[in-house]
Protein backbone atom coordinates (compact mmCIF):
# COMPACT_ATOMS: atom_id res chain seq x y z
CA UNK A 1 0.00 0.00 0.00
CA UNK A 2 1.62 3.42 -0.96
CA UNK A 3 0.45 6.59 0.00
CA UNK A 4 0.84 9.41 2.93
CA UNK A 5 -0.69 9.41 6.43
CA UNK A 6 -1.71 12.89 7.28
CA UNK A 7 -1.88 13.28 11.31
CA UNK A 8 -4.02 16.31 12.50
CA UNK A 9 -3.74 17.28 16.42
CA UNK A 10 -5.73 20.46 17.70
CA UNK A 11 -7.16 22.07 20.79
CA UNK A 12 -10.84 22.45 21.13
CA UNK A 13 -13.13 24.81 23.46
CA UNK A 14 -16.28 23.18 22.75
CA UNK A 15 -17.70 20.59 25.02
CA UNK A 16 -17.63 16.77 23.11
CA UNK A 17 -20.98 16.73 21.92
CA UNK A 18 -20.60 19.83 19.95
CA UNK A 19 -17.81 18.76 18.61
CA UNK A 20 -19.05 15.61 17.55
CA UNK A 21 -22.14 17.15 16.10
CA UNK A 22 -20.02 19.40 13.89
CA UNK A 23 -17.24 16.65 12.80
CA UNK A 24 -20.87 14.88 11.70
CA UNK A 25 -21.92 17.77 9.85
CA UNK A 26 -18.20 17.42 7.83
CA UNK A 27 -17.90 13.62 7.47
CA UNK A 28 -19.97 13.71 3.90
CA UNK A 29 -17.44 16.73 2.69
CA UNK A 30 -14.11 14.70 3.70
CA UNK A 31 -15.53 11.96 1.72
CA UNK A 32 -15.47 13.95 -1.30
CA UNK A 33 -11.57 15.09 -0.90
CA UNK A 34 -9.72 14.13 -4.20
CA UNK A 35 -7.47 11.61 -3.17
CA UNK A 36 -8.50 11.20 0.47
CA UNK A 37 -9.17 6.81 1.43
CA UNK A 38 -10.29 7.57 4.45
CA UNK A 39 -9.97 9.49 7.83
CA UNK A 40 -10.52 8.43 11.54
CA UNK A 41 -11.46 11.32 14.00
CA UNK A 42 -9.77 11.18 17.23
CA UNK A 43 -10.51 13.06 20.52
CA UNK A 44 -8.69 13.10 23.99
CA UNK A 45 -11.34 14.23 25.59
CA UNK A 46 -10.16 15.22 29.17
CA UNK A 47 -7.09 17.33 27.38
CA UNK A 48 -9.66 18.86 25.20
CA UNK A 49 -7.55 17.48 21.82
CA UNK A 50 -9.16 16.26 18.74
CA UNK A 51 -7.85 15.64 15.38
CA UNK A 52 -7.73 13.00 12.51
CA UNK A 53 -5.52 10.61 11.50
CA UNK A 54 -5.94 10.43 7.24
CA UNK A 55 -4.83 8.57 4.15
CA UNK A 56 -3.81 9.96 1.22
CA UNK A 57 -3.34 8.63 -2.42
CA UNK A 58 0.05 10.48 -2.54
CA UNK A 59 1.83 13.61 -1.46
CA UNK A 60 -0.14 15.83 -4.47
CA UNK A 61 -3.47 14.81 -2.70
CA UNK A 62 -2.38 15.70 0.73
CA UNK A 63 -0.81 19.31 -0.19
CA UNK A 64 -4.31 19.97 -2.21
CA UNK A 65 -6.31 19.24 0.76
CA UNK A 66 -3.71 20.96 2.99
CA UNK A 67 -4.12 24.08 1.18
CA UNK A 68 -7.67 23.90 -0.09
CA UNK A 69 -10.88 25.20 1.51
CA UNK A 70 -12.07 22.10 3.62
CA UNK A 71 -9.03 22.44 5.75
CA UNK A 72 -8.79 26.34 5.67
CA UNK A 73 -12.12 25.96 7.08
CA UNK A 74 -10.84 23.77 10.32
CA UNK A 75 -8.16 25.78 11.23
CA UNK A 76 -10.11 29.08 11.14
CA UNK A 77 -13.04 27.56 13.00
CA UNK A 78 -13.10 29.92 16.03
CA UNK A 79 -13.17 26.68 18.86
CA UNK A 80 -9.87 25.15 17.62
CA UNK A 81 -6.54 26.18 18.15
CA UNK A 82 -2.70 25.11 18.40
CA UNK A 83 -3.03 22.85 15.54
CA UNK A 84 -0.25 20.74 14.27
CA UNK A 85 0.07 18.61 10.84
CA UNK A 86 2.46 16.08 10.36
CA UNK A 87 2.70 13.60 7.49
CA UNK A 88 4.47 10.11 7.22
CA UNK A 89 5.27 7.42 4.03
CA UNK A 90 3.34 4.59 4.15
Amino acid sequence: MAGKFLQINFKFSITKAEYEEAASSLAGTFAGVDGLRWKIWVIDEANNEAGGIYLFNDEASLKAYLSGPLAAQVKSHPAFSDMSAKSFDV
